[in-house]
C-alpha cells in the first residue's frame, strides 16, 4: 500500500516560502527538518481536500486557490512508498499563520535555504513552486 500525502508551498512572488520546522521526534519522518506544511490523506479524501485540511489544521491558513504543482512517487530507505501531491498558492499577505504542528512556522527566503536543513529533494520542488508563483504575478505587456 502506498501512503498518500499532500505538501503545500505557500509562496511569495520573490520565491520566499512558508516552512515548518518539524518536531524532533525520532518516530516521525523528517524529524527536526524544515518542510512545507502537509500530511497524510484520510480514506476517501481527495488530495486537494487533504491539502486544504492539513494546511488549515497546521497553520490556520485558508487557501482557496491551491494549484497542483506536481506529483512525486518516492520510497524511503526503509522501503515505505508514498505518493506526494505537491500544491502551491500565493500568500495573500492578509491572513496570519499559526504554528499548530512542529516547532516553528516561518517564511524563508530561498537564498537562506542552507540555514534550514531539509530533505535535499525539496530544493527542486521549492524552485518549481517559485517559478510558478513568479509566472502568475508577471504582467504581460
Amino acid at each position: 500500500m502506498v501512503d498518500r500525502v499532500a505538501a503545500i508551498w505557500i509562496m511569495r512572488p520573490d520565491g520566499t516560502a512558508l516552512l515548518q520546522h518539524r518536531d524532533d521526534k525520532p518516530e516521525i519522518r523528517h524529524a527536526g527538518l524544515w518542510v512545507p506544511p502537509g500530511g497524510h490523506a484520510d480514506p476517501g479524501e481527495t488530495m486537494l481536500e487533504c491539502a486544504r485540511r492539513e494546511l488549515r489544521e497546521e497553520t490556520e491558513y485558508e487557501a482557496s486557490d491551491l494549484q497542483l504543482l506536481m506529483t512525486l512517487d518516492r520510497t524511503y530507505d526503509d522501503g515505505v512508498a508514498y505518493q506526494a501531491s505537491i500544491f502551491w498558492c500565493l500568500y495573500d499577505e492578509v491572513q496570519t499563520t499559526v504554528c499548530h504542528e512542529g516547532q516553528e512556522l516561518v517564511f524563508v527566503k530561498r537564498s537562506e535555504a542552507t540555514n534550514h536543513p531539509m530533505p535535499t529533494f525539496l530544493l527542486d520542488v521549492w524552485d518549481a513552486a517559485a517559478v510558478a508563483a513568479k509566472a502568475t504575478t508577471e504582467v504581460s505587456p
